[in-house]
């Protein structure tokens, strides 16, 4: 999927976009092929091999790299939106994990040095390796201790491991400790898993209401040895805004994919009982359409607004309204489509049930009521009249 570089402007222009709806054609269809064996992926409760030999032999899976069709040079990010947007329609738990795939790379596209980049980006294209983040931890949280050798080592456990042990090379935050014990800050690193025991992984942490495979077990990394060329930027780059928040757009997009699944489901199930024709079910239809549009449409304004980068707080606080709208249409929808199915609707073979307890989980990011609080600070400390709040309009 490289994108041409020795054309003229407007021709490669040209080829991007026809790159970039190419794309988007692919996922749908593989979203499709997802959706069909979604079911069977969630009775196993395991990783989704298949799906992601899928995201892999389609290309997708370095699709932000350099020279791809969504390189993050290219400034694409309602395109990556989108994308992202059909894998969760097709499973939620296989667009939580890449999700955090996509969301390592951007990382290691910020923060990296050109031969950590060139070393990472090779392990992609030649082996397929899945990256991720990782940084959910509880009271036992990750140290990263420097050694006399110069190397460094890893104390504590990282909880929500989307991906777990399939994920090879994640990106794990943790305490910077010098070797005189004093603390430098937030500092990421990525752990190649092959240094991590099976006895250090436990599953018995994952048992949640949804998103079964998204297999996001514990993970103790006590013991473990990296080189000073496996830390990722410096300290504290982690949080550095407007990405930190501004990425909250990402998981939002793959919460869309998973109401516009449960508006198709619900419009099936309808159908299939011939009750298309009842007014009060037309009415909630109506309803969930204009919810779903209304998501796609902050999605499109917020990816334009991501490449803008004209002002850090209007970035941060657009990703903040827009994570917070997403959610509330996912509730409605979700709500909407109970009213439709009622309780024969939540009974299998129907992916509804499956379908409302993965994006119902989903759904729990975390500080949701922190991040609109940020965004009444920010309107309230702004005297711009409400039209002009915004670059994108």
């Amino acid at each position: 999927m490289k994108v041409l570089s020795d054309l003229p402007a407007c021709h490669e222009e040209a080829a991007i976009n026809s790159n970039l709806e190419h794309v988007l054609q692919l996922a749908a269809h593989l979203a499709v092929q997802m959706e069909k064996i979604a079911q069977q992926t969630d009775e196993a409760a395991s990783f989704p091999h298949q799906e992601f030999s899928w995201l892999a032999e389609a290309g997708l899976l370095e699709i932000t790299l350099p020279g791809e069709s969504l390189d993050y040079e290219h400034k694409s990010t309602a395109h990556l939106l989108q994308l992202l947007k059909l894998i969760g329609k097709g499973n939620l738990s296989v667009g939580r994990i890449y999700e955090g795939h996509i969301n390592a790379l951007y990382l290691i596209h910020l923060f990296a040095k050109q031969h950590q980049k060139q070393r990472w980006y090779e392990a992609l294209r030649q082996s397929k390796k899945i990256f991720g983040v990782w940084n959910t931890q509880a009271q036992d949280g990750v140290s990263i201790v420097k050694q006399p050798n110069g190397s460094y080592q890893l104390t504590g456990a990282k909880t929500f491991c989307s991906g777990a042990a399939w994920i090879t090379r994640p990106i794990v935050p943790g305490v910077l400790i010098d070797e005189d014990g004093k603390q430098l800050g937030w500092q990421m690193c990525i752990v190649p898993m092959e240094k991590i025991s099976q006895d250090a992984i436990d599953p018995s942490f994952w048992k949640p209401l949804g998103m079964k495979s998204s297999v996001s077990y514990k993970i103790r990394f006590e013991g473990v040895e990296i080189r000073e060329d496996d830390l990722l930027g410096t300290p504290d780059d982690y949080h550095r805004q407007p990405h930190f928040s501004g990425g909250a757009i990402r998981f939002a997009a793959v919460q869309l994919g998973g109401a516009e699944a449960i508006f198709d489901a619900t419009r099936h199930y309808l159908q299939e009982l011939h009750r298309t024709e009842d007014p009060y079910q037309q009415m909630r239809l109506g309803e969930m359409a204009i919810l779903i549009e209304t998501g796609n449409l902050w999605l499109r304004q917020a990816g334009e607004q991501a490449d803008r980068h004209d002002k850090e707080t209007t970035t941060i606080n657009y990703a903040n309204m827009t994570r917070t709208a997403i959610e509330k249409i996912c509730i409605e929808t979700i709500r909407l489509a109970e009213r439709c199915v009622g309780a024969r609707g939540l009974l299998q073979p129907h992916p509804f049930s499956r379908l409302h307890a993965d994006l119902t989980t989903y759904l729990r990011q975390p500080a949701p009521d922190a991040a609109l609080a940020q965004v009444g600070q920010y309107v309230a400390q702004n005297n711009n009249p409400v039209h002009a709040l915004w670059s994108t309009r």
